[in-house]
């Protein structure tokens, strides 16, 4: 429950994905999330490096190792709501939602 409570708050999963192709500062993930504050940005950043899923490098922060391995966690949920999207779509087009 640890896990879900620090990334389901505000912007923490935004920030890891904006750390999955490699390192970067603060700055750089202010200009990729519009409407992230720095404050919440700086709080998050804390968070994420105490709990040993980032870093801070020479060129920013990073993935840790665990980190990473996150990404692989979440590719099963990622695939499961590709499908939910294309049923609400389909459900918006007024298609049945269970069609493939």
């Amino acid at each position: 429950m640890a896990a879900l409570d620090l990334f389901g708050r505000r912007w923490a999963l935004r920030v890891l994905w904006e750390l999955r192709e490699g390192p970067l500062g603060a700055r750089a993930l202010l200009a990729r999330c519009e409407g992230l504050s720095s404050s919440v940005l700086y709080q998050r950043l804390r968070e994420l490096t105490s709990g040993g899923i980032i870093a801070n490098s020479p060129d920013g922060y990073e993935l840790t190792a665990l980190g990473a391995a996150l990404g692989d966690a979440l590719r099963p949920l990622d695939d499961w709501a590709t499908v939910w999207a294309r049923a609400q779509e389909r459900a918006k087009d007024g298609r049945d939602s269970l069609e493939a």
